[in-house]
Order: C-alpha cells, then sequence, then structure tokens
C-alpha cells in the first residue's frame, strides 16, 4: 500500500491533453484521515469536462507503452481554460471503497474495515487519502459498487428538492429527467408527495418514467410540447425547474409557460408579467450552444448557475450529515444505480471506450474499478 496507481489529466499552453496512468507514494494518514481502497468509481458527466476540457477527443491517441491518452485542443479554446494550463490534475469527483488504515483519532480508527463513499475530486486511482469529513459511511453489507454513487447524484437529487423548500415553491420541473439523477429524483418526489414535470427527448424515456410512477412526463420533440408544458405546469403549480441541458431555446420555453400559467387570469393591462417568481437552474451542460431565451415572461424570473456543493455550503452539519445517513439508508432502493460497463483505469483511456462514455446517452453508466 505505499503506491498507488492514479489518473492524471495536463492540458498544456501548447494546446495538447495528455491523460496518464502514474504510479503515485500513498501518505501517511493524518489524525483525521483515513486510506481507502477503491473498488468503483462512476464516470459521470460532471467528470468529463475536468478530464477532456474542450479537447477534440475525434483525434485521440492511445500510447499503451506509456499508459497516455494524447489529444489535440483548439488554439481558441485555450484562453476559456488558461487557470489549468501546463497543471497536472487529478480526476475523479467520487468513489467507494473500504477503509483500510486510518489516522489515529478514535473516529477515523472507528472507521477501518467500513464501506465508504467519497467525494475527493481524485477517484480515479486505487488508494484515496482522505479526511473522515470527505466519507459517508454505509451500512453493513453495502459493497463498494452499490456505493460508488454516493454523492454527487443522491445529493443533487436530495437538495433539488430542499432548494425547492428553502425557496418558498412548492413543485419542480427537470430537464433531462431519465437520467440516474432523474430516477432518483422521482422517486423521492413520488415518496414525499412533490409534484414533478419531467422533460425528456425520446418516447422510450417517456415509458420508462411512466413505469416508474411518474404522473408528468413530456417528450420535448413532440409537436404538442408546448401545450403539454403548459398544462403540466397549470396543475402542479411549478415555479422551480432544474436544467441539465442548457443550451438552446428549452429554458425560455419552460418560463414561458411558467408564465402563461401565472397570468392566465389576468385582466386589463399586464405590462410586467405575473408576480409570483420565476426561477430556472442550469445545472448541466449536455449541450453547449447559448442559451436562447425569448423574453415574453414579464419582469419576474430568474435564470441562474446551480452547484451541489455550494448549496451544501448553505446547510449546517446536522443537515448535510441527515442527508448522508438518508444516502446510506437508501442506497439499494431510492438511490440504486446499474452500471452498464465497467473498466480499469488502463481500459478507461481507451479511445474507443471514451467514445462510448463521453457520449452521456441515457441508460449507460460507466464504472472505473481501479482494482480492476
Amino acid at each position: 500500500m505505499n503506491k498507488s496507481k492514479q489518473l492524471f489529466t495536463q492540458i498544456s499552453s501548447q494546446g495538447q491533453l495528455s491523460i496518464s496512468l502514474q504510479e503515485v507514494d500513498v501518505p501517511q494518514p493524518k489524525p483525521h484521515e483515513v486510506i481507502v481502497k477503491l473498488e468503483a468509481a462512476p464516470i459521470n458527466p460532471s467528470d468529463m469536462w475536468p478530464m477532456f476540457g474542450p479537447a477534440d477527443l475525434r483525434e485521440a491517441q492511445y500510447d499503451d507503452a506509456t499508459k497516455t491518452l494524447t489529444a489535440p485542443v483548439g488554439s481558441g479554446m485555450l484562453p476559456r481554460i488558461k487557470p489549468r494550463l501546463d497543471q497536472t490534475l487529478p480526476i475523479g469527483n467520487e468513489g467507494a471503497g473500504v477503509v483500510v488504515a486510518a489516522g489515529d483519532s478514535p473516529q477515523a480508527q472507528a472507521l477501518l474495515g467500513k464501506t465508504v463513499g467519497v467525494l475527493t475530486g481524485a477517484c480515479y486511482t486505487e488508494y484515496a487519502c482522505v479526511p473522515m469529513q470527505a466519507c459517508i459511511v454505509h451500512n453493513a453489507g453495502t459493497s463498494p459498487k452499490q456505493a460508488a454513487s454516493s454523492f454527487v447524484n443522491p445529493l443533487t437529487a436530495l437538495s433539488m428538492v430542499e432548494t425547492m423548500r428553502l425557496e418558498g415553491h412548492t413543485a419542480l420541473v427537470h430537464t433531462a429527467a431519465a437520467s440516474s439523477l432523474g430516477i432518483m429524483l422521482n422517486k423521492i418526489c413520488i415518496a414525499e408527495g412533490v409534484d414533478l414535470v419531467n422533460i425528456v427527448r425520446k418516447d422510450e424515456q417517456v415509458k420508462l418514467l411512466k413505469d416508474l410512477g411518474a404522473k408528468y412526463v413530456l417528450n420535448s420533440s413532440s409537436e404538442s410540447f408546448a401545450k403539454e408544458l403548459y398544462l403540466a405546469i397549470k396543475e402542479t403549480g411549478a415555479t422551480l425547474a432544474f436544467d441539465a441541458i442548457g443550451g438552446g431555446n428549452l429554458v425560455s420555453d419552460i418560463l414561458t409557460a411558467m408564465e402563461a400559467v401565472g397570468s392566465k387570469d389576468a385582466t386589463g393591462f399586464n405590462t410586467y408579467g405575473s408576480a409570483e417568481n420565476k426561477q430556472v437552474y442550469i445545472y448541466g451542460g449536455l449541450d453547449f450552444s447559448p442559451t436562447v431565451l425569448n423574453r415574453a415572461y414579464g419582469m419576474t424570473w430568474n435564470i441562474g448557475g446551480w452547484l451541489l456543493m455550494r448549496f451544501l455550503g448553505k446547510l449546517d452539519v446536522k443537515q448535510v450529515l441527515a442527508l448522508h445517513k438518508r444516502v446510506a439508508d437508501e442506497i439499494d432502493t431510492t438511490f440504486a444505480i446499474e452500471f452498464s460497463e465497467e473498466l480499469s483505469l488502463e481500459e478507461a483511456l481507451q479511445p474507443a471506450n471514451i467514445a462510448k462514455y463521453n457520449a452521456k446517452k441515457t441508460g449507460e453508466k460507466f464504472l472505473i474499478n481501479p482494482s480492476k
């Protein structure tokens, strides 16, 4: 356990991405730290940008001798990523494994032998040294594979509902809703009686969520989408949306429907639209094209970015620990996830595999097993 294989990424100021598998020393844990032998680390959409940046992966090449992937980055994109140029950075937001060593504090020692989910930003590694605070301790019988996605999707889904309540909304709209995160959000909302309007892009995704018990599932590619969106928002009273797409007209379409519902009973001059605030948070970037706003929704609306860690930073420690406990207790029900393929650290660098997981297809979820 003195050495660990770990993936690192670098983009040079000359415009070349390099992702390499390196051998690093495993540090001696401080009193509040533990060493986790990682056995499962998901490849989430939020991992892709740190891994690849704006590199042209169509020209990616893998050198098996040096365990290095390279790909060009266009010179026009380099100013956008200036803060990271020429830096060698770890990757992998989250993962899970077993605690094999611990610092000398009683709290750290108590974690020896336990399965934990970890959030470090450096999980594509065999061994991770992390603070206890970066761990979700799982119940006996939970495997690292079950616990692999303990943070990003479960806590995001829970925090979306918490955001709704804290900001005074009563229902939600969610796009790209057939994702692993979307399925978790549906399970939470069904269990808690929260109305959720799901927006997907294919008929089979509509069926998937309907079979799960979702009441409102809309296909954005349908000719009747605008009418169906209006009716769903009318029935639910949703004034808050979380958008995973980012680009295109969808944010504007949602705000337009919310305004149409909010002002449907207005009489006389309605210069500034409905008084109730309409909020859309963009939390993902499946479409990197511009967000187009056709401002036909009065003057009481907002769009903004939403990040999980910044939201959690608003909560006190007891609230965060309560969320952690819920994730652990429901990891094989509400927050269960199926992985379509398991890769080794080396396999994660091979262009054919990158093409598959970088496609971010609904229903496909890839897992890195650093011990494979």
